[in-house]
């Protein structure tokens, strides 16, 4: 469970997001963090039972820092007021699909994939569906995904309008190859936050999420020439 003190900690970070209100509350912070790479820590050692490609990861590889990059953003806000935990599978060195948590009062979720990948990436993602299409389609068309995720997130601005160069408009695949992130989500409530039930839930729902990690890493893995 997320302490009810970080869930305060967000929410007061929100509305007095400055150096001098952060400064002033560096204590309550401290704790907060100290709850964050707990909590990061319970998930990775239940997941690593479930993908051991996350065997040599630790919980601090799994934590974000809390400090924005303001460097290119209208929004000067120094601290960023959610929590993410990403798995990493081999790390975050790897260029890798990923499990992730966001934690934001009203607005937390489940999910993972991958998130706006460089043009290498990308190619080798849309390859793998392209050639593999029917392992896509049995993940997704899985009950327990297709309750917990419905399908790929499709988000403004992550989806081609024509398709992508080299590949034909009648490809059965080719509303997945349009796609510029492959991700997939579910909404966590906030009074789940707070549950003694919240690792457990994580954990089911990562483990929904697997094989379409998988896939999309097998795609990745894979060489220029399609090979593993």
């Amino acid at each position: 469970m997320v302490q009810p003190t970080t869930i305060e900690f967000l929410k007061e970070l929100k509305s007095n997001n400055s150096k001098s209100w952060f400064d002033q509350n560096r204590k309550r912070y401290d704790k907060m963090k100290s709850d964050y790479i707990s909590l990061a820590g319970r998930i990775l050692e239940q997941m690593k039972d479930i993908d051991p490609s996350l065997d040599m990861v630790t919980a601090k590889d799994c934590i974000f820092r809390i400090n924005r990059d303001v460097r290119f953003s209208a929004d000067k806000s120094p601290y960023k007021t959610n929590l993410g935990i990403a798995l990493h599978p081999g790390g975050k060195k790897f260029n890798l699909a990923a499990y992730y948590l966001h934690i934001e009062p009203g607005q937390s979720f489940i999910g993972g994939g991958l998130w706006m990948p460089e043009a290498p990436l990308l190619s080798k993602v849309r390859k793998e569906i392209h050639y593999f299409y029917h392992d896509l389609v049995d993940i997704l068309n899985n009950p327990l995904y297709k309750k917990t995720f419905g399908s790929l997130d499709v988000e403004d601005g992550q989806k081609l309008t024509r398709p992508p160069k080299g590949y034909n408009a009648e490809d059965p695949a080719i509303e997945f190859l349009k796609l510029k992130s492959f991700t997939a989500s579910t909404p966590l409530p906030d009074e789940m936050l707070t549950s003694d039930k919240l690792v457990g839930h994580i954990i089911n729902t990562f483990t929904i999420l697997k094989p379409l990690i998988g896939f999309i890493n097998r795609g990745l893995m894979s060489d220029p020439d399609g090979g593993l």
